[in-house]
């Protein structure tokens, strides 16, 4: 049978192979068994199919700062990038493809997207583009995105390649434990970003979307390099596990303080802040574990914190806490975080305190006119940086949640 002829089944049904099934079909085939260090010729392989060609694999730093990019056989290595200062940058912090026109072609630049959460981007050169090239590329940068999340666990040659820095073994420990930095869903988003990303030791964050509840938790260890960082491993895993149990917040509590507690002794805690958002209604539930109360965020302004009980750190024997409650409305974003972005000094001496983290959110909410939660989330944690003069003497975590409201599942049928 010839190429663009139908073969229909008996039920008229059309199964015949097309171009972009063929190109696409390749890559899955090939993947369960492909050796990491195969990938990059892979996909410069198939790029080529398509007239195109300089391909080039960008990563994400751990810093969130710039684009590096992924040495390889068959790929162009160029500079690191700067995100939200270059194409390939604009095409990371917006989520978008970045087309730039240049003698002999079309330069193009395609987030690499697993899930929601963002890999890196890929660049490449072709002689022109229409909008079925733009559709195929789309789906492939989508397929080499889900490669090199697997691949990933294989090698160390991707973590290596992220780094700019030489990083601690705490950070390690950390990265190793954080989900991916962001998710996004019709209902719900949720970023976050931890400094300082080479030597973070006590802070973390972790969620789960399950079902209608979005789980989310903010903690951070006391003490500084390993000690904290173990610490915080045994809180995240027993948050985990309790979650996994499916209790409430305030047993929740309970069963990470009683972990904390006889895994390090009575002078050793983490405060923690735990929430549970009901992504169908905006109904807000949270224990307050000792932490900064976090900020809501409406219209574009930081209406102030949320205020509620407080119980003690995770570790010291709290009492059964009190779960606070608030109803979000639609667009409301809440932003956690952790001490160490409020209590930096400047060369002054001078505390940076909430009344600075709100003004550098009201200035981020007024600019953010674009790129969603995710670009919000990361301008924050650079102009708060930038604001401290780059001075982080403790670990700054922030994780941004946005409720949108709506439904799903119309993702879930096929048109």
């Amino acid at each position: 049978m010839s190429e663009g002829q139908q073969r229909l089944d008996d039920r008229g049904v059309d199964r015949s192979e097309g171009f972009g099934e063929r190109l696409l079909g390749v890559l899955l085939d090939r993947a369960h068994e492909m050796p990491p260090q195969l990938i990059a010729p892979l996909i410069a392989e198939e790029v080529a199919r398509i007239g195109g060609r300089e391909v080039s694999i960008l990563l994400q730093d751990y810093a969130q700062e710039s684009l590096v990019p992924l040495p390889g056989r068959s790929l162009l290595v160029g500079e690191p990038e700067v995100i939200g200062d270059s194409p390939a940058g604009t095409a990371f912090l917006l989520a978008t493809p970045v087309e730039v026109a240049q003698a002999g072609g079309v330069r193009m630049y395609l987030p690499l997207l697993d899930g929601s959460d963002e890999v890196g981007v890929m660049a490449l050169t072709v002689d022109f583009v229409d909008d079925d090239d733009r559709r195929l590329l789309r789906r492939l940068a989508g397929l080499v995105a889900d490669m090199l999340v697997t691949k990933h666990a294989y090698t160390d040659r991707f973590f290596q390649a992220r780094r700019s820095e030489p990083m601690s073994v705490a950070a390690e420990m950390q990265w190793s434990l954080l989900p991916p930095l962001t998710m996004t869903v019709p209902q719900v988003a949720v970023s976050g970003a931890v400094e300082p990303a080479y030597k973070i030791a006590g802070d973390s964050f972790d969620y789960a979307l399950n079902d209608d509840i979005l789980h989310a938790v903010v903690i951070d260890a006391m003490g500084h390099g390993l000690d904290a960082a173990t610490m915080a491993t045994v809180a995240i895993g027993a948050y985990r596990h309790a979650r996994r149990a499916d209790i409430g917040l305030a047993e929740m509590y309970a069963f990470m303080d009683r972990a904390v507690a006889e895994q390090f002794g009575p002078d050793h805690f983490v405060t923690a802040q735990m929430m549970d958002l009901d992504v169908t209604t905006g109904h807000l539930q949270w224990v307050n574990a000792g932490h900064p109360a976090p900020l809501l965020i409406r219209g574009h302004q930081v209406v102030g914190p949320l205020e509620g009980p407080t119980t003690l750190p995770v570790g010291l024997g709290g009492e059964h806490p009190a779960v606070s409650e608030h109803q979000l409305q639609r667009g409301d974003r809440v932003l956690c975080y952790t001490d160490g972005v409020i209590e930096e000094r400047d060369a002054k001496g001078e505390l940076f305190g909430e009344e600075r983290l709100i003004s550098c959110v009201n200035a981020i909410e007024r600019s953010d006119t674009e790129g969603g939660t995710r670009a919000e989330a990361l301008r924050l944690s650079h102009a708060l940086k930038r604001e401290r003069a780059g001075r982080t003497s403790d670990d700054a975590t922030i994780l941004l949640i946005e409720w949108r409201g709506g439904a799903a599942d119309h993702l879930a049928i096929l048109e």
